[in-house]
């Protein structure tokens, strides 16, 4: 009984662990695609990033939570970096959500 418990819980981590744990890290810096404020707890971000640090399944999507403290000041720099021209990059935390988009904690941009 504990050898079937135990290949459960192990087959069960080893079948969810790149869904909802992945590695962290800045992306390149690019300008930004899409910036999408929404009615659900997240904003959403499409950077067409030629390498994205997380192994979320959705390479070119990211996600900030607006309960999250900062959270306004990012999308703030986002935007700011759409109107002005800049390129952006962000640092993906290693969380992935249910799409395969990758969740960021920061946000950089450059000219």
């Amino acid at each position: 009984m504990k050898l079937e418990i135990s290949i459960v819980i192990g087959a069960s981590a080893l079948l969810f662990s790149n869904f909802t744990h992945a590695s962290a890290g800045w992306t390149d810096f690019v300008p930004v695609a899409e910036l999408v404020p929404t009615t659900r707890h997240y904003y959403e971000v499409r950077l067409l990033v030629k390498e994205n640090p997380s192994s979320c399944k959705n390479k070119t999507w990211f996600y900030q939570n607006y309960a999250s403290r900062g959270s306004d000041k990012m999308f703030e720099t986002l935007l700011e970096g759409i109107k002005s021209g800049l390129r952006s990059r962000v640092y993906v935390t290693g969380l992935c959500n249910i799409h395969g988009y990758s969740e960021f904690s920061a946000v950089s941009v450059i000219r």
